[in-house]
C-alpha cells in the first residue's frame, strides 16, 4: 500500500470518504498481529506448565524465572516501542515486529525438543518471547493516529482487547497442539496428568510439547505478508513526517529494541540468584523496576542525530502529570489482567494440583492432587473474558465516561481481589484443596472482567486528556509501564507461594487498586477537576 501524506481524521467529509476505509483495513490486519504477538509473549506460562507435567528437571522456582525473564523484557521493550511510529512508520513497524515473533517460536520448537536442554536456553528464548510484549505499544500508538477521537476508545478496545485473545487463543491451542505430531519429532512421555480445554490428559500419554513453538508459524509468516500489502504509513506533520526507506526504518526499530534488551538484561542480572545466571545480588524487584526504567529511557536520549531530535519532542509527555496517573491507573487494568494471566495457570497448578498436608508438624505442598483441576482445562477463562469484554469497556466509556467506568471497575476489582485471596488461603492449607476450586474461579473470572472493562475505559480516558500529537506515545508509554505486571505478579505470586502465603500477593493488589481509586476520583471525577469525568 502507497504511504498517505494527508491525514485528518477530525474532519468529518474526510473522515467518510477516506479515512474509514483505510483505518479500518489497518485495524483488522493490526488486530490479528497483535494477537500473535501475545501469545509468543505468554506462552511460557503454559509451556512451564507442561514441562512439569512431562518431568523436565527443573524446580518450580526456575521455571517462574521464565515467565518474570518474559515479562520484564516484554515490558521494558515497550518503552522503545511507544515510539516506533513516529520514527519509522506504522506498516514499516508492525511487519517488522511480527516477523520478528518467528525468532523465539523457532527457537521454543528446537529447544523442547529435548529435556537435556539446559535452563539458560530457555531464559534466552523467554528473553526473545519479549518481542510479543513490545508489540503492544507501537500497535497501539499507530492504531490512535488512524481514528478520531470520539471513535477512539471502541477503535483501541478492538484492536487490544483482540489483541489480548492471543492470551487465550495461546492457553488453547498449544495444549490441543502439543496432543498430535503435526510438526514431526518425537513425542515425550507425560509424568503427571495434563489436559486441554475438553478434558484431562493421563500420565503415559505421548506429547509433542515443542509444538507450543512452531505452531505460531502457520500465523506469522502469511500476517507479515498480508501486513506489508494492506497496511499503511501515514506521513503527517502529527505522525511520521520524516519517513526513512524500510530498511531504514528496520535499522531503527532493532536499534532501539537492542537498547530494551540491554536494560532488561541487566536488571534481570541483578535480581536473579546465581543458580539460575543472575549475579546473587537479590536486588529487590521495587528497586530493579526503576532502574531498568531510567535506564532505558537513558539510553534512548543518547541515540543520535534525528532519531534523538524526534525522541526530545515525544518525551515531552513526561512534562503532563496526567501522563504518570494514568500510567498508574492502567497499570491497575492493563497490568493487572496480563499479570494473572502470566501467572493464573501455574496459580492453579501450585495450589489446587497438590495436596497441602502436615508432616511431622511440617506442612508438606508437593504431594501431587489426583482430584485437583487440570490447569490447562481453565486457565485460558481469565484471559478470555477480560479480552472479549474489553471493546464493551471502551464502547460504554464512549456514552458515559472513561473515568467513571474506570471507577466502578476499580472498586469490583478490590472486592474481588480479596475474595480470591480469602479461597486461596483455604486451599493453601487442605488436604482436599479442590473443594475450594469453584468460588477461587467465580471471583477470579469477575476480576478478569473488571480489568478487561477498565482497560477499554482509561484507553477513553488517555484519548480525550491528551492531544492527537501525544495520546499515540502515552497510550504506548502507560502500556509500558502496565505491562510489567506481566513480571510483577507471577514474581509476587511466586514468592508468597514460596513462603505458603499466597493470599497476601492478593491483598496486596487490593490495596494497590484502592489507591487508584482514589487517584481517578482526585483528577478525573471531582468536580472541579481539570479533566472532569472525560
Amino acid at each position: 500500500m502507497s504511504d498517505i501524506q494527508k491525514w485528518d481524521v477530525e474532519d468529518p467529509k474526510f473522515w467518510e470518504s477516506e479515512g474509514k476505509k483505510i483505518a479500518n483495513r489497518n485495524l483488522w490486519i493490526s488486530i490479528p498481529s497483535l494477537l500473535c504477538g501475545f501469545a509468543v509473549w505468554l506462552y511460557w506460562g503454559i509451556i512451564t506448565i507442561q514441562m512439569l507435567n512431562l518431568g523436565f528437571p527443573f524446580a518450580k522456582s526456575e521455571l517462574f524465572t521464565l515467565m518474570a525473564v518474559a515479562g520484564l523484557t516484554g515490558a521494558t521493550l515497550r518503552i522503545p516501542s511507544s515510539f516506533f511510529i513516529r520514527l519509522a512508520g506504522g506498516r514499516n513497524t508492525i511487519v517488522f515486529t511480527t516477523a520478528l515473533l518467528m525468532i523465539p517460536a523457532i527457537g521454543a520448537g528446537i529447544a523442547l525438543q529435548d529435556k537435556n536442554t539446559p535452563l539458560w536456553v530457555f531464559q534466552v528464548l523467554a528473553l526473545l518471547s519479549g518481542f510479543g510484549g513490545g508489540n503492544f505499544a507501537s500497535s497501539m500508538s499507530n492504531i490512535s493516529f488512524f481514528f478520531p477521537k470520539k471513535q477512539q476508545g471502541l477503535a483501541l478496545g478492538l484492536n487490544a482487547g483482540l489483541g489480548n485473545f492471543g492470551v487465550t487463543t495461546m492457553q488453547i491451542l498449544v495444549p490441543l497442539a502439543m496432543t498430535f505430531g503435526l510438526f514431526g519429532g518425537e513425542p515425550m512421555e507425560l509424568v503427571t496428568t495434563s489436559g486441554t480445554l475438553i478434558g484431562k490428559i493421563p500420565a503415559g500419554s505421548d506429547a509433542w510439547i515443542h509444538n507450543a513453538g512452531y505452531i505460531w508459524l502457520l500465523f506469522l509468516i502469511p500476517l507479515a505478508i498480508v501486513g506489508w500489502m494492506g497496511m499503511n504509513n501515514i506521513k503527517a506533520s502529527h505522525v511520521t513526517p520524516d519517513l526513512p526507506s524500510p530498511i531504514g526504518s528496520f535499522s531503527i526499530v532493532s536499534g532501539m529494541l537492542a537498547i530494551g534488551f540491554v536494560s532488561a538484561i541487566f536488571g534481570l542480572w541483578l535480581m536473579l540468584p546465581e543458580k539460575v545466571g543472575g549475579s546473587g545480588f537479590g536486588v529487590s524487584k521495587w528497586i530493579v523496576l526503576p532502574i531498568v526504567i531510567a535506564m532505558t529511557v537513558f539510553l534512548l536520549k543518547l541515540l543520535p542525530g534525528q532519531i534523538k531530535e524526534n525522541l526530545n519532542r515525544q518525551y515531552k509527555i513526561f512534562d503532563n502529570k496526567h501522563t504518570w496517573v494514568m500510567s498508574i491507573i492502567y497499570t491497575m487494568t492493563f497490568g493487572s489482567f496480563i499479570g494473572f494471566a502470566a501467572g493464573f495457570g501455574l496459580s492453579i497448578k501450585v495450589i489446587f494440583g497438590y495436596q497441602h498436608i502436615m508432616v511431622d508438624g511440617v506442612m508438606n505442598h508437593d504431594i501431587a492432587n489426583a482430584a485437583g483441576p487440570s490447569a490447562l482445562m481453565y486457565a485460558w477463562m481469565g484471559p478470555f473474558i477480560g479480552a472479549l469484554i474489553r471493546p464493551v469497556g471502551g464502547w460504554i466509556s464512549d456514552k458515559v465516561g472513561g473515568a467513571r467506568v474506570t471507577e466502578i471497575c476499580a472498586i469490583v476489582m478490590v472486592a474481588s481481589a480479596v475474595g480470591v485471596a480469602h479461597y486461596m488461603k483455604l486451599a493453601y492449607a487442605s488436604e482436599t484443596p479442590q473443594d475450594y476450586f469453584v468460588p477461587f474461579l467465580v471471583l477470579f473470572l469477575i476480576l478478569f472482567a473488571a480489568t478487561g472493562i477498565g482497560n477499554g475505559s482509561t484507553f477513553r480516558t488517555i484519548s480525550m486528556v491528551f492531544d492527537k500529537e501525544q495520546a499515540g506515545p502515552v497510550l504506548g508509554w502507560t502500556s509500558a509501564v502496565a505491562a510489567y505486571g506481566a513480571f510483577i505478579i507471577p514474581k509476587v505470586l511466586g514468592e508468597q507461594i514460596k513462603l505458603t502465603t499466597p493470599e497476601n500477593a492478593l491483598y496486596g493488589f487490593a490495596v494497590f487498586y484502592a489507591v487508584c481509586i482514589v487517584l481517578n476520583r482526585f483528577y478525573y471525577l471531582r468536580k472541579s477537576a481539570e479533566y472532569h469525568n472525560p
